[in-house]
């Protein structure tokens, strides 16, 4: 246990990067979505808008923009907005949020990286904070691969599809620059025949490739929150520190229908927000949070409900299964000279693994010599260290959701994910890690071995190394297992076909969609956030064409007429004043 918390200390430094000499935010910052932001405790106890997304995360920000452009959006997130967290801003700081808590050892409700620990015994972590786990992650940009469109149970548009990624892209993926270890790891995965050379490229494409960061050429984050600015701002208002307890249930037709949340405040507060006529609650909590909920609204197993004394309001087995999370090994090596530090901005792709690799600069103080041998340094000194990751495909491997608590949605959900379980999850770890093995025995990894005191050339490891025999299955399979944790990429819990149908509605039920990575069947591509947000924006919009419809039948209440805020111009903010909406903001506070 000790070394697989070694393995994750130097993975999370890694992959969040350690640009110490930037840490001033700039005014390239775009806040304008701050006008829509309000601290829950300052909105009225009931309102009503024309949708309801509960997350504002990777897929829950794109999807209110995208409605806001016709309806009124209330968006509820737990966490706070990023400018209340600044690390989460920039590269340098992101290592300080994921390591706050384990500092710590206690969750103080506020962290923008909420820990937990699965029971398979991962440590892993949850978004908590405007913009979800975006505003925490790798910044690595990269679209789904074929087989998850293919195999997601949706039926797609794939000119759509283009479409809504270059909505994303335009506005936070920058092309980034190559750093001279980011420089090797492509040269070495090319040289360890993980080819063709795809250049820079945001599709996914087997062979080698840089490809795009929502970190640009200054360290500067640009996260999902920043797709709420894309919306239009006078119909969309965003709570924070909004807890949603449960959903709201209908039951006067065949089929129970969603109509409001009941959400608390920071200060424990109870508030309800209702829907309007052919209005949706959409859930996009995550993989995690979207299952829970349901849940405890009572939609789940009608066994499972009936234990804990929930009341049923639709019974579906399939809540909380096929959960799922991509195992990562890696190997990490010390370099013998300084070294710059760079986050994961090339990627190896093969039919069965992906291959992604960072640089840093990690503090370490010598043990005091006796006797005064050497001097003790006034300073920690820096070992410059090479992390090389595998991620395997899919993968197949099976587990569940169940909760921690029948009432209170703060409790993290216990999850298992089962690595390994499946044959062949474990047989692409093998395959992957014997790679690992080759890119060791390039040349283009070479300079980076020691030279012993008889002078014999080898690499130094700080952590697991890969088995002397590395044609041995049994002993690569054990590597496997042993030294196995996470990337963060794990979802499921409410499957297309099995949960949600082909557009994300809720089975059985109506006005209620779930909208994130718990739909999905397998990870898209390399890294999900791509995809989670081209998700939003291409649900958001195949709702307004539905509302369209509706509205040219003459089914429903017209849409917005351009330009005019559906919101309502007042409501009651601090010291009890009426405050024109966009002015409360309190800085997220």
């Amino acid at each position: 246990m000790a070394q697989a918390s070694l393995s994750l200390l130097i993975l999370l430094i890694a992959f969040t990067g350690f640009h110490r000499q930037l840490q001033v935010l700039s005014s390239e910052y775009d806040f304008s979505y701050m006008k829509s932001v309000y601290n829950a405790t300052y909105l009225p106890p009931e309102e009503e808008y024309d949708y309801i997304v509960i997350g504002g995360g990777t897929a829950g920000c794109p999807l209110a923009a995208t409605l806001s452009e016709e309806y009124s959006v209330l968006v509820l997130e737990r966490g706070n907005a990023p400018k209340a967290h600044p690390s989460v801003l920039h590269a340098s700081g992101s290592l300080a949020n994921l390591m706050r808590e384990e500092e710590e050892d206690v969750d103080d409700g506020d962290t923008p990286a909420q820990r937990f620990t699965s029971e398979d015994g991962v440590a892993n972590v949850r978004g908590r904070v405007l913009g979800g786990s975006s505003m925490i992650n790798a910044g690595f940009f990269s679209r789904a691969d074929n087989e998850f469109f293919s195999k997601s149970g949706v039926e797609w548009d794939l000119d759509e599809v283009e479409k809504a990624y270059e909505w994303v892209e335009e506005s936070i993926v920058s092309r980034p620059d190559l750093s001279a270890w980011q420089s090797v790891v492509k040269e070495a995965l090319l040289e360890a025949g993980v080819g063709p050379d795809n250049g820079v490229n945001l599709k996914h494409e087997l062979g080698t490739k840089v490809s795009g960061s929502t970190f640009d050429e200054m360290g500067r984050r640009h996260g999902a929150v920043e797709l709420l600015n894309k919306g239009d701002l006078k119909n969309l208002r965003v709570a924070i520190h909004a807890t949603v307890e449960r959903i709201i249930f209908s039951t006067k037709t065949a089929n129970p229908s969603a109509i409001g949340v009941i959400y608390t405040d920071s200060k424990g507060e109870s508030h309800k927000a209702s829907i309007r006529q052919n209005g949706e609650i959409i859930l996009s909590a995550g993989a995690v949070g979207s299952p829970q909920l349901l849940l405890l609204s009572g939609i789940g197993p009608h066994s499972y409900l009936s234990s804990l004394n929930i009341p049923i309001v639709h019974s579906q087995p399939n809540v909380g299964k096929f959960m799922a999370d991509n195992p990562r090994n890696n190997i990490n090596l010390v370099i013998p000279f300084p070294y710059i530090p760079s986050t994961a901005r090339v990627v190896g792709i093969t039919n069965d693994y992906f291959i992604e690799s960072a640089s840093i600069n990690l503090p370490f103080s010598p043990t005091s010599l006796p006797f005064g041998f050497l001097p003790t340094p006034s300073s920690p000194l820096e070992l410059s260290l090479a992390v090389i990751a595998e991620k395997i495909v899919g993968p197949l491997s099976r587990g569940s959701l169940r909760l921690a608590s029948k009432t209170d949605v703060k409790a993290t959900p216990h999850v298992q994910f089962n690595y390994f379980t499946d044959p062949t999850d474990l047989s692409r770890c093998v395959s992957g890690m014997r790679k690992l093995g080759e890119l060791l025995k390039t040349k283009s990894m070479d300079r980076f071995k020691y030279r012993d005191f008889n002078g014999a050339r080898d690499f130094m490891f700080l952590g697991p190394t890969l088995p002397t025999n590395q044609s041995d299955d049994s002993s690569m399979e054990a590597f496997c297992q042993s030294s196995v944790t996470t990337i963060w990429h794990y979802h499921g819990g409410c499957l297309v076909g099995k949960v949600v149908d082909g557009d994300f509605k809720v089975i059985g039920t109506n006005s209620l969609r779930v909208v994130d990575g718990s739909t999905f069947t397998i990870s898209p591509g390399t890294n999900p956030q791509a995809t989670l947000m081209m998700i939003g924006r291409y649900v958001g919009l195949k709702i307004l064409r539905e509302r369209r419809e509706l509205n040219y039948n003459g089914n429903s209440l017209s849409a917005i007429p351009q330009g005019q805020n559906y919101l309502g111009s007042h409501i009651k903010a601090t010291c009890g004043q009426e405050t024109v909406l966009s002015s409360c903001v309190c800085n997220g506070q």
